[in-house]
């Protein structure tokens, strides 16, 4: 089969008809308007001319497998964002397929209920971030599976606008901006999926309803990146998350009624950073510990936020000793952090050098000191980690050994 003939071989199939292709190269810039399925073999590569899609799926049902994607247009002047796979219908498959040297990877357009799963999209590197497109992009797009994807080195590994009740899992994404990125994208699911190595691992911006559970924010980092950042986002729900060794583990600007509830919060150089403008959070149940500064309100204080729901607080690991007398698993006492850093963060973001600086301590040490800090939480229902169980079990017994040791003493004299 000669490459140029990919065309009209796929024109010539009925609808529902197989096409394998051969370990080969094939002209790109297909456009496929039957319901059909398309497997290559393990060389098969699929190259486009550098104008435009280099598949454009415009039947529903079709199935593409097994097949390398390549040189799709790079021009950002066209009306048409061009991808090396797009889809502009429903009930499509695209599985264990390569893209290398396009805009976007795969683009979903006002396309419902396909499958993206098994996909290697790699782009072009952070040095060329703003000259390229994302990994997946879905654009009005509905009802969407996208799982078991590997991204890395686009713009925004997978980016959301106005698409609703998409289910997102399995899905590794680094060196990219955004590892994830919603606008105006309500009611989705994001399970399972790990980010590493961005600048942001997940920005979720004007979106709601969104269900954050089982993902892992690793090294994201540098000036202004964090694990995960909600702005203007309200009712999500973030569940059994890991924010690690980021430069912020959750930032909060403007967001409203989201509860954080069993995530590790662990080593960041900031564990939580909110503003003021965040209103109605909850945190319970959390793991926030080692992290350089635990958690920050910035700019004043926010309006009904709590750090425990119906008597559980969280754990702040060993920075914060605590006892429990009664053996409840909650701390006797509340948990209350000062810190006067919120004024640093107002007036100039902080910069990495300063927050792994031992200048730090001071800074925290001399406004403590001048009464220029303030309460940045108080969680009153703090959780009691093992260590401190056995901590206060080390204690009582010391107290007993003395208790017994008087009363010998005492009465030996008798």
């Amino acid at each position: 089969m000669a490459a140029e003939n990919l065309q009209s071989l796929v024109d010539s199939m009925k609808e529902g008809a197989v096409v394998k292709l051969e370990n080969k190269t094939y002209e790109g810039n297909l456009v496929i308007r039957k319901s059909i399925t398309i497997i290559g073999s393990e060389n098969t590569v699929i190259k486009g001319d550098g104008t435009g899609n280099v598949i454009s799926v415009k039947a529903p049902h079709v199935r593409l497998s097994n097949i390398t994607v390549t040189n799709s247009s790079m021009s950002r002047d066209s009306s048409e964002e061009y991808a090396a796979i797009k889809l502009y219908t429903n009930n499509n498959v695209v599985d264990h397929v390569k893209v290398r040297d396009s805009f976007h990877g795969i683009y979903l357009s006002q396309a419902h209920h396909n499958t993206i799963s098994n996909n290697n999209i790699v782009g072009m590197g952070k040095g060329e971030i703003a000259g390229q497109g994302n990994g997946i992009q879905v654009y009005y797009a509905n009802y969407n599976h996208l799982s078991h994807n590997k991204i890395e080195k686009t713009r925004d590994g997978m980016f959301f606008v106005y698409a609703n009740n998409n289910r997102i899992e399995e899905n590794q994404i680094s060196n990219t901006r955004y590892g994830l990125h919603y606008m105006y994208s309500d009611q989705n699911y994001f399970k399972n999926n790990i980010f590493t190595m961005n600048i942001g691992g997940a920005a979720i911006m004007n979106s709601n309803h969104i269900t954050l559970k089982n993902n892992q924010f690793i090294f994201n980092y540098g000036n202004q990146s964090f694990g995960l950042l909600l702005l203007q986002a309200n009712d999500n729900h973030i569940e059994d998350n890991t924010f690690y060794m980021n430069q912020r583990g959750i930032y909060l600007d403007q967001a409203t009624r989201n509860l954080f509830l069993k995530n590790k919060i662990i080593q960041n150089q900031i564990g939580v950073e909110m503003w003021a403008s965040s209103n109605e959070q909850i945190f319970t149940q959390n793991q926030i510990t080692d992290n350089t500064i635990p958690a920050v309100t910035v700019a004043g204080k926010g309006v009904g936020n709590s750090w425990s729901k119906n008597g559980i607080g969280n754990d702040w690991g060993s920075s914060f000793p605590l006892t429990d007398l009664d053996q409840n698993g909650i701390g006797d006492f509340p948990v209350v952090y000062h810190s006067s850093l919120h004024q640093l963060l107002e007036d100039q973001e902080l910069t990495t050098f300063f927050l792994k600086s031992p200048a730090l301590k001071i800074y925290e040490k001399m406004n403590s000191l001048l009464e220029r800090d303030e309460v940045m939480f108080k969680d009153s229902h703090p959780l009691v980690t093992k260590t401190n169980h056995h901590l206060l079990t080390v204690i009582v017994t010391i107290i007993i050994i003395f208790a017994l040791l008087i009363l010998i003493k005492a009465k030996a004299h008798v």
